[in-house]
């Protein structure tokens, strides 16, 4: 080998350090804030050139769009994220803005808004369903039950194993859901078929297919959306960079567009990291006992020798990652709440659908036909475009296979095409909509891949199904001394609060 063509690894005087995080979503972030503040030397390596994960934002001429955020949940006493941002300091730097709803669902035989508030929820639905009320007071009651249940376990894995003689005794309902899906819970409930559609109508924040998405894990999140919806004033960038900033205010560092390329051991256990600089293409290397993954753990395999990456593998050797999602990113003249859309988000069921098991068929049908979402942040105070204009965001189930193969340019027509069919679709929702598009961007689930580095380009780590979720998921404590997970791909899961909660936890496992 050529010598001139070796990588050289770039001497560093300050490379030790007591805990190194890889990742900079909010799983990484908010570990690196928790252990800052408690005095720990602390470095966070990012490959991207911002810190957020899926928690950011990007501009376009006047607009700045939403990379993930949609609505936030809670922030109500028993949500454990509202401890956390108090002990952080979120409350003082961040803007909550409230939203009064929590989704609007239609098809074309119901168009239907459910607030963001359970009392009023239940009423607004036994007026609608009078011969379901029974089942929806079943409904309200379990998944409530559920979460009160969630919020009681106790943080550290060890102790939650303990309990496993009494398990059923502290949390029944937990213990006759853990095995349940949403799909058959509401069937053993509710006879209505578009009053299950319904009460499905937002579950693509959780998963694609309502007979094998979790109870609990949709439980957990559900119930908090029924105690408060909410979006970060700024878009989530604006909590991200918080985050990041009590890291460095606290004598942390961060290092961005550097790719770590390799986890170092000795006699079995973490030393330190080796990163690739993006723009130098020079390696560095940083040493700490303790290392925390805020990355796809079958990404953490693969930086691993063996036999430690023989033993994470063993661990996740069955998990299946969760789905993914086409994003068309739009910006638009005027705000559309003046062309009389009175949702913030609406959950658009294709026409055909008339059961549960219709909707995970829908999920690989046309564009034309596929389930979407549409998000108007001209509903809110979203501090996202200026005044008398406004962005919003059409989603809809996507798959990387689709993507496979292409070359550029048909990568690129495709994505095109999908677009059209959005403004096509989006048009006949809300008309006149698609005249004051001023611009469109599309991320597939290969941007999502690209910039986050997650396997499939899921956004939802290993997907929320009974054998995976809640007390089955992959603690924060790896086989491996040393080494943590901090994110979507492990407890309690995925989406804002699963990675918050999850980054906590594992900071809480390491002080402690």
């Amino acid at each position: 080998m050529n010598p001139q063509n070796e990588q050289q690894i770039e001497p560093s005087i300050n490379n030790n350090y007591d805990v190194i995080i890889i990742g900079a979503g909010l799983g990484g972030l908010t570990a690196g804030a928790k252990l800052a503040k408690e005095g720990r030397k602390v470095l966070l390596v990012e490959q991207h050139y911002v810190v957020g994960g899926c928690a950011t934002i990007f501009k376009r001429k006047d607009f700045t769009f939403e990379v993930g955020l949609h609505q936030l949940d809670g922030l109500h006493d028993k949500d454990p994220k509202k401890k956390i941002f108090a002990e952080l300091g979120v409350f003082d730097h961040v803007e909550f803005i409230k939203i009064d709803e929590f989704y609007r669902f239609k098809n074309n035989r119901l168009d239907f808004t459910i607030p963001a508030n359970a009392e009023l929820a239940i009423a607004k639905l036994c007026q609608k369903f009078p011969h379901e009320k029974k089942g929806i007071r079943k409904f309200f009651q379990k998944i409530n039950a559920i979460y009160e249940e969630v919020t009681r376990l106790p943080e550290k894995h060890w102790q939650r194993l303990l309990l496993i003689p009494v398990f059923p005794f502290l949390y029944p309902n937990l213990t006759l859901a853990i095995k349940q899906t949403l799909g058959s819970f509401l069937d053993s409930i509710i006879k209505d078929q578009d009053l299950k559609l319904l009460l499905c109508g937002n579950m693509y924040y959780y998963h694609t297919n309502p007979y094998t998405l979790s109870l609990v894990f949709y439980s957990f999140a559900q119930s908090s959306y029924f105690h408060g919806s909410w979006f970060i004033k700024g878009g989530s960038q604006v909590l991200s960079n918080y985050l990041a900033s009590v890291i460095k205010e606290n004598n942390g560092e961060i290092l961005l567009s550097h790719l770590v390329t390799k986890i170092m051991t000795n006699q079995g256990k973490v030393i330190g990291i080796e990163c690739e600089s993006k723009s130098k293409k020079t390696v560095k290397q940083f040493f700490a006992q303790i290392i925390i993954a805020n990355a796809a753990i079958p990404n953490i395999v693969n930086l691993l020798p063996a036999p430690e990456n023989n033993l994470l593998q063993k661990q996740i050797k069955n998990c299946v990652a969760g789905c993914t999602f086409i994003s068309i990113y739009l910006g638009f003249k005027k705000e559309i709440s003046q062309l009389g859309n009175l949702s913030y988000s609406m959950f658009r069921f294709n026409d055909d659908i008339h059961s549960l098991d219709d909707i995970n068929i829908n999920n690989t049908a046309e564009y034309e036909k596929r389930n979407f979402t549409f998000v108007d942040y001209s509903q809110i105070d979203s501090g996202l475009a200026p005044s008398g204009k406004s962005t919003g965001c059409f989603f809809l189930v996507d798959h990387l296979s689709d993507w496979e193969g292409l070359s550029l340019q048909e990568y690129k027509k495709k994505k095109e095409s999908i677009a059209q069919i959005a403004l096509e679709r989006l048009e006949k929702e809300i008309p006149g909509i698609s005249e004051e598009v001023e611009h469109y961007e599309v991320a597939t689930s290969k941007t999502i891949q690209r910039y986050t580095l997650n396997p499939q380009g899921t956004p939802y780590g290993f997907a929320a199904i009974p054998s995976q979720a809640g007390l089955f998921r992959p603690p924060n404590k790896s086989p491996i001394p040393g080494l943590y997970f901090a994110s979507s791909w492990t407890y309690p899961g995925h989406g804002f609060t699963g990675t918050i909660i999850s980054g906590y936890l594992c900071a809480k496992e390491i002080v402690s």
